[in-house]
């Protein structure tokens, strides 16, 4: 069936025209009406799942390579019986994108969208109050934002679509929701649609065992794209870094002019924590607080007798209150029986103060005021890395991502870099000093 759907899939795409018109007349009418929603008949081989077990499936590709339409076509295939009425593998799908509007406004009302993707007969009904399809056979998908991971505490489904998860700003934690949610039927799956982005959550499912993967650039779709899009985006991306990420769908492991690099954080580790002779905590407060807001940066790194900074923990805390965030703050300081606790105080000026010593009196207590932009403020941090003179106690899986995205030019990551930015003031209180920091100052 497969090798006969392919034949058909060549002759039609660049067969002659006379082989086409005695193809298509030999079709009955009902197999006319059905053609056009037959998509392994029409799909590119990066569009259709790997054979095998596996329990994720990843879609590399480029913009435009036609992940969105191999995801919704995924959807059909699990949840659409041989009849209308008939059950699919799938009764309960979640689908997961960045924002709930791009939920509906890309996968499900699309133009490759699940609704586009639709037979008449076998077309979902969308429940805008409940935010779910409901198809005529009783299946269903919910609908779900990957800024809300705690809406995915309770459901509970057999398949699930993923889109855009390298853009997500808390990736980590709502995939890590998800695949609690995914324990009903024999085999539950998922499929990722994303363009690549060197994020920890991403890199994490392509070296798991049970994920297959495809990969696409956009110009394998190219009879489905513009033209004048493709020769305006190889002109202007076709030798860049962001051109082999968005184009070529490649997943770039450093970032074009990196302060740091994934080379340069694994030669500078340490498996036993040496004397120290100075300890510092830094934060970085959030500019709002709530479920919604930055993480507050808090990073513990001291001084060996001899120079050498050490990293000592990245214990961040997001979604807190300032009295939470402050709570966390001090904990460390006295975790590590730390020497001080800095702050940047351009969002909260005194206040930052007034939180801290409304827990505790005696922590000794320095705020610093950045006058510069934090790449500029990270560089003579960095040059310390490049010197050997800081290592890391260990791995630090959510503040070396943001460290490998803080380039010269500015932070290619996702959200802001509340981390580095902590990172960069410990470190410059403990190895830098006052001359090489005017942008300091005592209150």
């Amino acid at each position: 069936m497969q090798c006969a759907l392919k034949s058909g899939a060549d002759l039609m795409s660049s067969g002659p025209r006379e082989a086409q018109e005695k193809f298509l007349t030999g079709l009955s009418d009902d197999q006319l009406l059905a053609l056009p929603y037959l998509f392994d008949f029409w799909a590119l081989d990066h569009q259709l799942p790997p054979q095998g077990a596996w329990r994720s499936w990843v879609i590399l590709g480029g913009r435009g390579a036609g992940k969105t339409r191999a995801g919704a076509e995924w959807v059909r295939a699990q949840v659409e019986g041989p009849r209308p009425g008939d059950p699919g593998r799938a009764r309960r799908m979640a689908l997961v994108g960045e924002t709930f509007d791009q939920v509906r406004d890309v996968m499900i009302f699309g133009d490759s969208g699940i609704l586009a993707c639709a037979p008449p007969d076998r077309a979902p009904e969308w429940q805008a109050s409940k935010r779910r399809l409901v198809w005529p056979n009783g299946a269903q998908a919910q609908a779900f934002s990957a800024h809300e991971p705690e809406a995915l505490r309770g459901p509970q489904f057999d398949a699930a679509w993923v889109d855009e998860l390298a853009k997500w700003k808390r990736g980590q934690d709502v995939w890590d929701m998800l695949q609690f949610c995914l324990r009903l039927g024999d085999d539950p799956r998922q499929c990722v649609t994303t363009t690549p982005r060197n994020v920890d959550v991403l890199k994490q499912l392509l070296d798991n065992d049970s994920t297959v993967v495809t990969r696409a650039t956009t110009f394998d779709n190219r009879a489905h794209l513009s033209a004048t899009f493709l020769e305006e985006v190889v002109k202007r991306y076709g030798q860049s870094r962001l051109g082999q990420q968005e184009l070529e769908g490649k997943l770039l492991q450093d970032v074009d002019g990196a302060l740091w690099t994934h080379a340069l954080l694994d030669g500078n580790r340490l498996r036993d924590k040496p004397d120290l002779a100075r300890v510092v905590v830094a934060v970085d407060p959030p500019a709002s607080d709530g479920k919604s807001a930055d993480t507050c940066g808090i990073v513990v790194a001291g001084v060996t007798p001899d120079g050498v900074g050490v990293v000592l923990e990245d214990c961040s805390v997001q979604g807190l209150s300032p009295s939470g965030w402050a709570q966390a703050a001090i904990a460390a300081f006295h975790r590590h029986d730390a020497d001080r606790l800095i702050a940047e105080v351009n969002q909260g000026g005194n206040m930052v103060e007034q939180i801290i010593r409304q827990h505790d009196r005696t922590v000794s207590y320095r705020a610093v005021h950045a006058s510069r932009g934090k790449s500029v403020r990270a560089e003579p941090v960095a040059a310390l890395y490049e010197q050997g003179r800081v290592k890391h106690l260990g791995l630090f899986d959510k503040l070396e991502p943001q460290m490998t995205q803080m380039a010269v030019h500015g932070y290619q990551g996702t959200g802001s870099p509340d981390r580095v930015d902590a990172l960069v003031w410990a470190l410059s209180e403990l190895m830098l000093g006052k001359a090489a920091r005017p942008n300091v100052r005592r209150l």
